[in-house]
């Protein structure tokens, strides 16, 4: 298990256990000293293509394809950032907003995701980037009335493209199964 699994699953235990913001009671995380500029990365615009399994966690492979684009802007002097993302799939338009925070405390960020076409805003993946650049994230919800783990994975991270994979587990985070997978190639110069 990777470190960050390991470190993913231990905050998500904290939250369960003392039903309190994770960060407020977890040791400071082993990401560099630079986590607070993780994310200065993904400021721009970027075209996006996604892949989303229609059905997690049923054993179904079936998938739809989705093109669009993401926008995202430093706040707070980098400290927190806001993405947009408007996509077109084969259902119809899909529309999320993502807000991100970074906690100096724990020196970790909380990612949480807005749906437009329910307008709630989720709980927080938490976690940050390793010194190789990659990005690890974690939290526990409610799908379908069971909680389950969930993961975001930033990884092939250069100035002008990177990837983003969503995956869940029903079982504890011994397996993940993947349910969007992102790609990103930067706009412009």
């Amino acid at each position: 298990m990777s470190p960050h699994l390991r470190h993913g699953l231990a905050v998500l235990a904290c939250t369960i256990v003392l039903s309190r913001p994770a960060a407020a009671q977890s040791p400071a995380a082993p990401f560099p000293p630079a986590a607070q500029s993780a994310f200065d990365f993904e400021v721009g615009t970027w075209d996006t293509k996604l892949r989303r399994r229609l059905e997690p966690l049923t054993g179904s492979d079936r998938w739809v394809e989705c093109t669009g684009l993401s926008t995202v802007r430093r706040v707070w002097d980098g400290r927190a950032n806001l993405g947009e993302l408007e996509l077109t799939c084969p259902s119809g338009r899909l529309q999320g907003l993502s807000l991100r925070l970074f906690d100096p405390a724990s020196q970790q960020w909380h990612i949480r995701w807005a749906n437009a076409a329910d307008a709630q805003l989720g709980p927080p993946m938490i976690g940050g980037f390793d010194s190789a650049g990659r990005g690890e994230f974690y939290n526990q919800e409610l799908f379908r009335g069971k909680a389950i783990f969930v993961r975001f994975i930033f990884s092939e991270v250069t100035a002008r493209s990177f990837r983003l994979e969503q995956a869940f587990s029903e079982d504890g985070g011994k397996s993940w199964e993947a349910n969007w997978i992102a790609t990103f190639v930067k706009r412009g110069p």
